[in-house]
């Protein structure tokens, strides 16, 4: 039985120094992590797309621009974004 192999992190950002450069998973991760919510949690709480998560967080897809737009405004100001995904009814 073999392993599968180990996918390399995606950039974030393609355009970024490679002293700039953030990984996508580790940028999702650390706005998730903050909010100290779980997956399922954050995903429902901010109106995310579960699925894009999970592949996102285990390096199977990239964030686009406007994901990670959302993810710096989260970052700020979780409480604020939730109450608006609220208010919006979403």
């Amino acid at each position: 039985m073999s392993l599968p192999q180990p996918r390399p992190d995606l950039p974030a950002d393609d355009a970024a120094s490679p002293a700039e450069a953030v990984c996508a998973r580790a940028e999702v991760q650390r706005v998730r992590w903050l909010t100290g919510l779980s997956q399922d949690a954050f995903a429902r709480s901010f109106a995310i797309d579960p699925a894009a998560l999970r592949d996102v967080e285990a390096g199977r897809a990239r964030p686009n621009a406007a994901f990670r737009a959302y993810l710096k405004v989260i970052a700020r100001d979780p409480a604020s974004v939730r109450q608006a995904v609220v208010s919006a009814g979403l």
